[in-house]
């Protein structure tokens, strides 16, 4: 059997001006041939961006698995973008959200190191 993929649409107002948020995310992006449509992608990562006449009434979002989330965040902190949120959940979680332009919501999380288990017993977490 063939593996699934997903990729989440966002609603944006502005194609040009979304390819370039994600861009500053370290996102690589493209334009659809027809207009109106882009991708942003990042190793496993897809995400496609959608020009919609009201973006208000269409929000989106996705959960980003990275392997460390603080990286991540001083990443994106560094080039100027909001991180909210950052906190370690009860689900041994450290997550983090950051809201793009058009207010379609990026959660991302990484797992907390379980200091009760060696790091041989944990699954090694995916880049992003």
């Amino acid at each position: 059997m063939s593996s699934f993929r997903i990729a989440p649409i966002f609603a944006v107002a502005d194609l040009d001006r979304a390819l370039a948020h994600y861009e500053r995310l370290g996102f690589d992006t493209r334009a659809g041939g027809g207009g109106g449509y882009g991708f942003a992608t990042r190793n496993d990562i897809e995400l496609h961006l959608g020009v919609v006449d009201d973006v208000a009434g269409h929000r989106g979002s996705a959960y980003l698995f990275v392997p460390d989330a603080d990286a991540l965040a001083a990443m994106w902190r560094a080039v100027g973008v909001d991180v909210h949120d950052r906190e370690d959940t009860e689900w041994k979680m450290r997550e983090g959200t950051v809201v793009d332009l058009d207010r379609n919501v990026i959660r991302f999380g990484s797992p907390i190191p379980d200091t009760d288990h060696p790091a041989a017993d944990r699954p090694e977490p995916q880049p992003l």
